[in-house]
């Protein structure tokens, strides 16, 4: 048996690129799969269905089930019905990817607040509604006494991890989203939902333009979105042990990211003093990492 035949999936996003592969190596394990997409631009403009159909077709004529979906994921009422297409469409619900993602790139002196809106509604906004009516209905069918397995994976970004200049909203975003899948995990797990967040690095849209954001003409190809749709696929799984984790994965390389620790801990005499902090905190500050320190040199 395909080790995900049986299971029910959203993937958000899954008209290009990431999503994309997702879906289809969803699909080819035996997933039955609804593809999610508006079909805007990387700004978030427009709405197309082709491209979600497309994924459709190719997922069929492989022998597999799916669906699209043009539901706005951001909006509250709309991904409630995304959530009610997978139920009604093929029986239940098992697994949730959230990969839809937009960029208003801008230094935040410049940003306007309809750029910092809408990076922010998307991301965040847009893993926070799927998620919360999917927990519902796991927590609906727990309740009815239906044994629950099932997963969310949510997408975040080294933007979280070191920032990057122009990328406030996303950033910041992609931050909250790790503190998105720890309250999943913690208000999930009781009846059987696991959560995880996934930084990918590959090319796609969002990357285009960058230097040396091309296929190689041969061998490996380090930057193909499909070499992150392992990692997706294995949390995907009903007998997945991994939740409440962070992952980096790029080309060969998975990084297991830690959520924040403390790195210091002083105890004062009462309250601190000016002199005080001078003394004692200071030497023991850190530089943040820069994107290529946090990675080790990994794309």
């Amino acid at each position: 048996m395909p080790p995900l035949s049986g299971r029910v999936a959203i993937v958000t996003g899954a008209g290009r690129g990431l999503g994309r592969a997702h879906a289809l190596l969803l699909a080819e394990l035996g997933a039955a799969v609804v593809v999610n997409d508006l079909g805007g631009d990387v700004h978030g403009a427009g709405h197309d269905a082709a491209p979600a159909r497309q994924v459709v077709n190719e997922i069929r004529r492989a022998g597999g089930h799916a669906v699209a979906s043009g539901h706005d994921a951001a909006d509250w009422a709309q991904a409630a019905e995304l959530v009610d297409l997978a139920v009604t469409t093929f029986g239940d619900l098992h697994v949730l990817v959230n990969n839809a993602g937009i960029l208003r790139d801008r230094t935040l002196a410049r940003m306007s607040e309809a750029e910092w809106d809408a990076v922010v509604r998307v991301h965040l906004k847009g893993h926070a509604a799927p998620t919360a009516h999917a927990l519902a209905h796991w927590r609906r069918r727990a309740k009815e006494g239906n044994p629950v397995a099932a997963s969310v994976v949510h997408t975040t970004s080294v933007a979280a991890f070191a920032g990057n200049v122009g990328q406030a909203n996303y950033g910041a975003a992609k931050m909250a989203l790790l503190a998105l899948s720890r309250c999943v995990s913690l208000e999930g797990g009781g009846y059987g939902v696991r959560s995880n967040a996934v930084s990918p690095g590959a090319r796609t849209r969002i990357t285009a333009g960058i230097d040396g954001d091309q296929p190689p003409a041969a061998g490996f190809d380090a930057a193909d979105p499909a070499n992150v749709s392992p990692l997706v696929a294995w949390l995907a799984r009903a007998d997945c042990p991994a939740d409440g984790q962070v992952f980096h994965c790029s080309g060969e390389e998975i990084l297991v990211v830690d959520m924040p620790r403390v790195s210091a801990r002083l105890s004062g005499r009462g309250r601190w003093t000016m002199d005080e902090l001078d003394e004692r905190l200071a030497p023991r500050l850190r530089v943040p990492p820069a994107l290529g320190d946090f990675l080790g040199g990994a794309a």
